[in-house]
């Protein structure tokens, strides 16, 4: 795969990033622990017959390297505006799950007329104290045992419904699936940022039609943090679905759809969703 040096705050970066397809560019932005395949394997798919995908590893995956300080969410929006440059995309849309909407997010606020479009599933502005206790657990977890971790991700971000809670043998194969993902160091950091995002202050900076989705079911970050994005970001449309964390997994046809949908210049109506009480956030 391609790679790219960049500059982040703390020193040097090289990205691998990845790179397939032609036509109009789309950027996307994985989430903690993940890998731009395995967050948006079918996506991926639907979208390189008619687009240049590209798709960075940010650092703690893969084989892009740094100088090891602690990760900030404005140094991962370099690396994906790096990696978009490399590639040559003048102009792109942008796509990010989880971490990876809210660097998905920050970038788009820095780029101006260059992002298209905006897409964000499961991101959030503000790390309150839920999101930060739970954080916390999970780096506390990776580092006792990955395959601990993957258990409870496994039973947390996916809804009760998913293939691999039909029986015994399909959970355990999950499990190692998803504890040989993990990469300790690498996703430690990211999970420490995940800690400590704040990227309210630029959310209303961002110029890009932008869609929010929110998962009703989602128990990693509630619907009330896309509803908080969707709020910050001017003219944002927020679209529910019945699905949790790991919509991208659960229902990848779906995503897929509302993603390609809204690239194409098919804007879905706003919907109210089922609003949970709100904890105090920070403004």
């Amino acid at each position: 795969m391609p790679r790219v040096r960049t500059e982040l705050s703390s020193g040097p970066s090289v990205v691998e990033y990845l790179h397939t397809g032609s036509g109009e560019g789309v950027v996307l932005v994985h989430g903690t622990g993940a890998t731009p395949d395995g967050n948006f394997g079918h996506l991926i798919d639907v979208l390189r017959p008619r687009h240049t995908v590209v798709a960075p590893f940010l650092s703690g995956a893969g084989t892009t390297t740094d100088s090891g300080a602690p990760l900030t969410v404005d140094d991962l929006a370099r690396q994906v505006l790096a990696a978009a440059d490399d590639a040559g995309l003048t102009k792109f849309h942008l796509v990010g799950h989880s971490l990876g909407a809210c660097v998905a997010a920050a970038a788009a606020a820095q780029s101006g007329d260059r992002v298209r479009s905006l897409v964000l599933h499961a991101g959030w502005a503000t790390s309150d104290t839920r999101l930060t206790a739970q954080f916390a657990l999970w780096r506390r977890l990776l580092a006792a045992d990955t395959e601990l971790l993957a258990r409870l991700v496994l039973l947390t971000a996916f809804r009760a419904t998913a293939p691999h809670f039909q029986d015994a043998a399909a959970f355990e194969r999950e499990v190692a699936a998803f504890a040989a993902m993990f990469r300790p160091e690498g996703t430690a950091r990211q999970l420490l940022l995940d800690e400590e995002v704040d990227i309210a202050r630029l959310l209303p900076r961002v110029t890009a039609p932008a869609l929010v989705i929110a998962g009703t079911d989602d128990a990693v970050v509630p619907p009330y943090h896309q509803e908080r994005m969707a709020e910050l970001v001017p003219g944002a449309r927020l679209t529910h679905v019945a699905a949790g964390h790991a919509f991208p997994f659960e229902s990848p046809e779906w995503f897929a759809r509302l993603v390609a949908e809204f690239i194409a210049g098919r804007r879905p109506e706003r919907t109210p969703g089922p609003r949970q009480p709100d904890p105090a956030l920070p403004s």
